[in-house]
Parts: C-alpha cells; structure tokens; sequence
C-alpha cells in the first residue's frame, strides 16, 4: 500500500502552538462507515485509510505511518465569556495532506481520548454526537456550504459517563484549517506577539495566499476573515441552520462550519429559535447568528492589532473600518441566497421592491410558524400564473389571504424577469432543498444506534442526504415536519 504523503506543517510552528499528545486505544473498535468519496477527493485510495484496513487507525489503536499526533492549544470565549485555556480536549491532529486539487486538509480524530487540554473530561465522545456530526456535515457539503467533513466513524466498545452510560464513539474528520480565532486568541491574551505573527503567515500562506505579497497583507487577512464568516452565516440562515454554540473557539478562521455540538435546522419558522440547553439566554438563536458572528470577529480583530499598525490608535482604526463592512457584506451575501431561493435575478441586487417582498415572506412565516423547508421547496414548484399548485404552499399558513396576497406581489415581481417559468423553477430548486437533517430524524437515527445497535436508519438518512436538491419518492418521509410527538425542542453539545 501507498504511504501516506502527511506534510506536518502545524508541527512546524513549534511547541507553543500544541501539546504532542497521542490517541488512546479503546476495547473493541468496530468501523461502520467510511467516505470514499472523500477518501478519492483526498487521494488516499490504495493507502490503508480503507474500509477494510482502517478500524485500527480510525479508532486510534495504531497510528498511521508517518503521523506526527498533536492536540492544538486555543483560548475561546464561551458565552461571553473569556477561558484563556481550551484547546483540543478530546481531538487529535494526525497531520495534513494535499487533495487532489492541490489544498491543504488537516485529518483530525475527535473522541479520541484524554489530551494535556482535557482538564476534567474523558477526552471521549458518546456515539450520538458522532452520528450528528457526521450526518450534518456531510449534508452541509451537499447542500453547499463550507464545512468539515467526516472521512470515518467507530464504536470503540467502550462506555462513556453523560447523563448515564452511553456508547462511545470516534468520527475522523477534515479540514482546510483547524486554526479558530479562539487560536489568536490564546497567544493575544498571553502577549505572544511573535507568535501571532506566526500564525497569521502560516494561515495567510496556507489559506489564504492570494493576499500573502499584499503590501498590507494582514489588514487584507482580517478582511478575508470578515468576508468568509459573511458568506458563511448567510449560507446557515438561507437554510434555516442554528449552530447553536458560536463560541470564539468554534469559529473557523477559514470559513468554515465547525464543531457541530447542539446544532439544529428549524421546522416551524422563528427568527427567534434556538436550540441549545445551554443557550437559556438565546445568545446563538437563529436571527443572532450575524451578530454573534460580528462580536467574535472583533474579537478577533483585537487579537491581531499588534499585526495591522505599531500604533494602537491606527491598528484600532483600521480594525474598525475593516469590521465596520461587515453588516452591510453580511446583507448582501443574504440577499444574494434569499433573492435565489425566491427566484429572482440575482444581477438586480439592489431593487428595494424585492427586499421588501423577502422580508414580508418571512414575518408571514413567523406568524403562521409556516415549516421553512418546506415553504421555499414548495414555493419553488409554483407557475407564474395563479393556479391550484398553489394550495401546495398556502396549506402551511394559517392566514391564507396573507399568503396569497404576498404570491400576488411575488408574480408580480417575477414576471418582470427575464427569467422564463422553467428556467426560474429549475434555479429555485438548486438552491431550495428537498430534504435537510431534520432534527427528529437525526434523533431517531441516534438513539437506534445507542438503544439497539442499530445503525440502518443512519445509513439511510446518510444516503437520502447525499442529493438534497433532488426529489424522489424514497425521500417523502424525510420531507415530513415532525409530529407533535417528534418534536426536539432542546439539543446537547455531548461533551
């Protein structure tokens, strides 16, 4: 078999960035599933990532040849709050690798056990975590938004101590960057300048080295940052997605969807929803994510200042006009996806007439708690003209005459498109999803496999998942809002 070509380029940065821990070994690892389509996209066919000979190192009972293991130190603040020492308490960076267009990943196992950052946790993950993680972030990817991926997931045969005893598991996962502004953080609040410019280079020449030759390179990056967590957020809101624990430390410097804990997709709409048992407060409910993510990119910007100017005033300056940006980028990206999901032309960006029709869309939503997939994917089916496929949408609203009103005005709009019918529904449907991890299925797929071993329901959602934008009959039970009995009205983070 091939070996596997890991560059280490984390280690590189010295002891200071990590602590060199390894994963410890677990009872009876059993290997349920494994992503080959990632495993092509990250070249390593023919190497002993496989479903056949990968449980021992999946599960971290054998280390791969030439990893170089580490767990990464961050800070992070956690609900306001700041914890200057976090770090990968239950994750293990094996090392990076090059996929086939040439990009860096980092391939990480989490629930790996006890690292030097785990103070008074077990290092582990119970399965159920695992199962979302997976299933979320793999249906992230197909819906298109930026996220870690999942390569791999195990039971270890092992126990593990939450709200009783449940079964371990282990996902490996990928990304283009483990680096969190949580990770600038931890050298900010230690007064570590040279090593938050060490960092930013290597991020800056990793992920971002278009603006590496920038006479004003990290001005550039903090903009690069803000503009990526722009994109990011208004990806999240167009589907309805609620993080659920936007901590410092859980935000990707690269852009990405990470950490995946008590998130959720909404069914009845709610600009107010959260999810979370530990979000009493609702700080990371559905309408704050744009702002939450704002307040952490300023964090962020204070980390970095000592890069942008040797005077304070000036590096605050700058810091401010860069992040001052952000609401007025935010809005676009989300009027972009919006515009989109209600069919119209995305090159008339700026035509209030819409704007307003979007936003009566959803307080109407709102009122009659309307499912949100289920109304942009039925919406996406209508005709230009008013016809008895309209029911299809209008069953979801209490106000009928409310909705029918707004279609009026929608036609009205869409009709002075130079989008014909067919061209406007078949753009719609790339953008409004048939199915999405419903939180009750996800819940049913999880206590299957924790109560009865059972992993067939997994495997079947994961399937469904894997074309969201594409209806068939196979798919119509995973369209379905839940019962009043199937409801999930809290999720756990799992640690």
């Amino acid at each position: 078999m091939k070996s596997i070509q890991f560059t280490h380029s984390y280690n590189k940065l010295g002891s200071a960035f990590y602590s060199g821990d390894k994963p410890k070994s677990v009872s009876n690892p059993q290997l349920f599933i494994f992503n080959q389509e990632l495993q092509k996209e990250l070249n390593l066919h023919g190497t002993v990532l496989n479903f056949e000979d990968g449980m021992p190192y999946f599960s971290g009972n054998k280390l791969i040849e030439n990893s170089s293991p580490l767990a990464m130190a961050y800070s992070g603040h956690q609900f306001g709050g700041f914890s200057p020492q976090l770090g990968d308490g239950r994750a293990i960076l094996l090392g990076s690798l090059f996929d086939s267009s040439n990009f860096e990943y980092d391939l990480q196992l989490k629930g790996s056990g006890r690292t030097s950052y785990s103070r008074g946790g077990d290092g582990r993950s119970a399965l159920g975590p695992v199962l979302r993680e997976y299933i979320v972030s793999e249906a992230m990817a197909k819906l298109g938004v930026p996220t870690t991926r999942a390569l791999a997931a195990v039971t270890t045969g092992d126990m593990v101590a939450r709200e009783g005893m449940i079964p371990g598991g282990i996902i490996t996962r990928t990304s283009r960057s483990f680096v969190r502004v949580g990770t600038f953080q931890y050298f900010s609040s230690r007064n570590d300048l040279a090593s938050i410019k060490k960092l930013a280079d290597y991020v800056i020449a990793r992920n971002f080295p278009e603006i590496d030759n920038d006479k004003s390179k990290y001005r550039s990056f903090l903009r690069e940052v803000i503009k990526r967590q722009a994109y990011l957020i208004s990806k999240w809101m167009g589907l309805g997605f609620i993080h659920g624990v936007m901590n410092t430390d859980n935000m990707s410097i690269c852009g990405e969807t990470i950490d995946y804990g008590p998130c959720a997709f909404m069914d009845e709409f709610n600009f107010n929803k959260k999810f979370s048992f530990i979000d009493e407060n609702g700080r990371y409910a559905y309408s704050n994510q744009p702002h939450i993510a704002l307040w952490n990119l300023t964090r962020f910007a204070e980390s970095i200042l000592s890069l942008l100017s040797n005077d304070q005033k000036n590096a605050i300056k700058i810091a401010e006009d860069e992040l001052n940006v952000f609401p007025e980028l935010y809005e676009k990206y989300w009027l972009e996806e919006m515009r989109k999901k209600l069919g119209f032309e995305v090159s008339t960006l700026q035509n209030k007439e819409e704007k307003k029709i979007i936003d009566e869309l959803l307080n109407i939503m709102a009122e009659s708690k309307a499912d949100f997939t289920q109304t942009f994917y039925s919406l996406s089916n209508l005709k230009n003209s008013q016809s008895n496929g309209d029911d299809t949408l209008v069953r979801f609203f209490t106000n009928s005459k409310k909705i029918e009103n707004w279609l009026a005005d929608w036609r009205l709009s869409i009709n002075k498109s130079e989008y014909d019918e067919d061209s406007r529904i078949a753009s719609m449907k790339q953008v409004n999803p048939v199915v999405i991890p419903r939180n009750h299925q996800v819940e049913k797929v999880i206590r299957a496999a924790e109560d009865n071993n059972d992993f067939e329901p997994f495997f079947e959602l994961n399937t469904i998942l894997q074309s969201p934008y594409k209806f068939d009959q196979n798919k119509v039970k995973y369209m379905l809002a839940p019962k009043d009995s199937e409801v999930v009205q809290r999720t756990f983070c799992g640690t």
